[in-house]
């Protein structure tokens, strides 16, 4: 059982459910993304997904690919993010997925790149553009299940689809609310609903967590109704964005964080809130 596994396991004994947040590594310096990160870490987030930036997004939106360019143009690489990672298990056991496009690790190399993440202290990784079709590619070269491989399902999934998916999963299931981009507008609550029941049925206990277009404390916890987990990256970026040359960004999103894991508490357990209210991405759920 590795840090992911137990994580779950934990929030559920606890009646909780999971917020997953994403930021992209080396947004706006190697340095202050580091700084970030701690932070969000130590304001209850309960599992990191680190971006490692690419020149040639396809499921990213505006916002999260700027932060991609801004990473990019600081030097941060593949190589850096695994150090990264290293220097975030330093101070915190929270899980770690690495998210990346298929082509950077294809460079570094699937062996190498699964030995230096595991060897880092990294616990997953999410390949957008990796159909599990072409993953034994990825993981025939792979020496164990040390290291999670986090699959990816769209509303449009089939079912059968769905239960071929499950069945290769690890870590959890990464449940997109909606087609589009991430940051996109237009969260169809029914829809979302009727799916995650669907993914659910199948998912032969592997946790689900939904991404893609969630923003706020409300939809963060309407979401705890129906999945074990919420994802939320672009609102995180828009925050770094706003905020680039000021000292107290990092406290910033700390503030989104913890009212953000506010709503994963449950009614009765939550929190006075920082009254932090980014702006919606969708109608809610």
């Amino acid at each position: 059982m590795n840090r992911i596994d137990r994580t779950f396991e934990r929030l559920r004994a606890r009646g909780e459910r999971a917020l997953v947040g994403f930021v992209t590594a080396g947004d706006p310096t190697a340095e202050k993304s580091l700084e970030i990160v701690r932070t969000m870490c130590a304001a209850g987030l309960d599992i990191l997904e680190l971006g490692v930036p690419f020149s040639d997004p396809t499921a990213d939106g505006p916002v999260i690919q700027r932060s991609s360019g801004r990473a990019l143009r600081a030097g941060m690489t593949l190589a850096g993010v695994l150090r990264m990672v290293r220097e975030i298990r330093r101070t915190t056991e929270i899980p770690v997925v690495v998210f990346t496009y298929y082509n950077p690790i294809l460079a570094y190399g699937a062996a190498a790149f699964h030995r230096d993440a595991v060897s880092a202290g990294a616990d997953g990784v999410l390949v957008v553009d990796l159909p599990p079709e072409e993953s034994s590619d990825l993981t025939s070269q792979w020496p164990d299940e040390s290291l999670a491989l986090i699959r990816l399902v769209a509303p449009t999934t089939p079912p059968e689809r769905m239960s071929a998916i499950a069945a290769q999963a690890s870590g959890f299931l990464y449940l997109v609310s909606m087609t589009g981009v991430t940051g996109s507008a237009g969260i169809d609550p029914e829809e979302i609903r009727a799916v995650t029941r669907e993914l659910t049925s199948r998912s032969r206990g592997t946790p689900v967590c939904i991404g893609f277009g969630i923003s706020t404390p409300d939809q963060v916890a309407a979401l705890g109704s129906i999945a074990d987990g919420a994802v939320v990256g672009s609102a995180f970026e828009r925050i770094i964005e706003a905020n680039l040359d000021r000292p107290e960004l990092p406290e910033t999103v700390g503030e989104a964080v913890r009212s953000l894991k506010n709503a994963t508490l449950g009614t009765e357990r939550r929190l006075e809130t920082s009254g932090y209210a980014p702006r919606a991405c969708g109608k809610g759920i």
